[in-house]
């Protein structure tokens, strides 16, 4: 059996050998014609996130940290994401859970500056639960929804709420049956390298 450290290492390879290839794929492209604009596009940023990490059920505990993101564009509606996320601060007597999500966005649609879109992601969940009792490495679900405001042709802002579910999450002894279930709001900034 894998160990959590060793999971999520294999998978944020993972996700950096599918951008690599992306990023080579656009970059070895033939050139466009002057007439037509290329479709793909690669966005990179950084963001503050803030949860509520559904460990222990019913807590009122919020954990907040940082995290970096990946999308590619693949069509003008539909991108493929990779996210890596750190919630290291303000933990329950030391809890602290990572993510490593990959999937796809869809955009709504553009009003304006405003795009909103709704995304699903599937990656691993690894938690440090408190008290030092021990930690674990899931499977986790990420469907979300947000908006990216453009600020220009190169950046744009990202918000976002995601609602995390972590099936086969062990259970607590003497409590009802629940399992992890992160839930909370992710604010960026994104920089696009191409298009």
């Amino acid at each position: 059996m894998l160990q959590p450290k060793r999971l999520a290492g294999k998978f944020s390879i993972a996700c950096a050998v599918l951008l690599a290839a992306l990023f080579a794929a656009a970059v070895g492209a033939q050139t466009v014609p002057a007439a037509t604009r290329p479709l793909h596009s690669l966005w990179l940023g950084a963001q503050y996130s803030n949860l509520n990490p559904g460990f222990p059920n019913g807590s009122s505990q919020r954990l907040w940290g940082v995290g970096g993101f990946a999308g590619y564009g693949l069509t003008p509606h539909l991108s493929a994401e990779a996210n890596a996320r750190f919630l290291r601060f303000d933990g329950f007597y030391g809890e602290t859970e990572d993510t490593y999500l990959g999937g796809l966005r869809y955009t709504v649609g553009r009003f304006a500056r405003l795009q909103p879109f709704g995304q699903l992601l599937v990656g691993v969940g690894a938690i440090h639960y408190p008290f030092k009792i021990g930690s674990g490495t899931y499977f986790a679900l990420a469907p979300a929804a947000g908006a990216d405001y453009r600020l220009g042709q190169r950046w744009a802002l990202r918000c976002e709420y995601e609602y995390q579910l972590w099936p086969g999450s062990p259970h607590v002894a003497n409590q009802p049956e629940h399992t992890i279930q992160p839930a909370g709001f992710h604010i960026g900034v994104a920089y696009r390298l191409l298009r």
